[in-house]
């Protein structure tokens, strides 16, 4: 949004502005995820740039923002310069509208891509809740016979877990990265082969399954992040909202 901004100054009031949008992207792409427990729905915003909003046909900005457990922008990355940041959450609704609930600071550089995680357990007296960003170092060539899938640990009363896949038809097993990742972490891609796969979270070196997730496809030539969100003190097999929960979020 901020790449995309019309650069109006010096311009006279019968300047046409043109723009190439056959030139390649030249700052940075960010994905921003609410995945903070009990968190109102916010607006995220890079420094004091709002860059994340919820469709409104009334000419009012809406006030339903991106609630728990979802992506901004429809899960599709925003174009951002590159440079130094303070990436916020703010409140979308009336009540306390705009107050920041969260401050994530980070450097992104230009031709990288990036996800900002709104995660942790929110604080209500305090109106705060955790954060962190990190870098998505998916390569812009590889394999297109296979897809890619990492993991990442947003789930703040998690310990390092690792994430494996079970094709649904072969039956094998294939692990996700090369170690146990921990919370704010995000472990390596692996290629995997396309199809239909149960999504087994454990801890490191355990046989027992703390967190699945039925029926999970992957397409070749896809980037793909599953995420871990939720409260590690309830039951995964139940319908709270702040269950334990492996998100998946297509990367490219």
């Amino acid at each position: 949004m901020l790449l995309g901004a019309l650069v109006l100054a010096a311009c006279t009031k019968d300047a046409i502005q043109v723009d190439d949008i056959t030139a390649p992207l030249t700052g940075a792409r960010v994905k921003f995820f609410n995945f903070g427990m009990n968190a109102p729905p916010v607006n995220f915003y890079a420094n004091n740039n709002k860059v994340s909003a919820v469709l409104s046909g009334t000419g009012v900005e809406s006030t339903l923002g991106v609630v728990y457990g979802a992506a901004a922008s429809g899960n599709l990355y925003t174009g951002i310069a590159a440079g130094d940041y303070t990436f916020s959450g703010r409140i979308a609704a009336t009540i306390d509208k705009d107050l920041a609930v969260s401050s994530i600071p980070g450097t992104i550089l230009a031709g990288k891509a990036y996800s900002v995680y709104q995660a942790g357990i929110y604080d209500a007296a305090a109106k705060r809740v955790d954060g962190f960003i990190i870098e998505d170092q998916f390569p812009d060539t590889f394999d297109f016979s296979q897809a890619l899938v990492r993991f990442v640990n947003a789930s703040p009363n998690a310990q390092p877990m690792q994430l494996f896949l079970s094709n649904t038809i072969a039956m094998t097993e294939t692990p996700v990265g090369r170690a146990a990742t921990a919370f704010k972490a995000a472990g390596t891609y692996s290629g995997i082969p396309q199809g239909a796969y149960t999504l087994l979270l454990r801890l490191p070196g355990a046989p027992a399954n703390v967190v699945t997730r039925l029926n999970v496809s992957f397409l070749n030539g896809r980037v793909y992040t599953v995420t871990l969100r939720g409260d590690m003190t309830i039951s995964p097999t139940g319908t709270l909202v702040n269950r334990p929960f492996l998100d998946n979020s297509l990367n490219r």
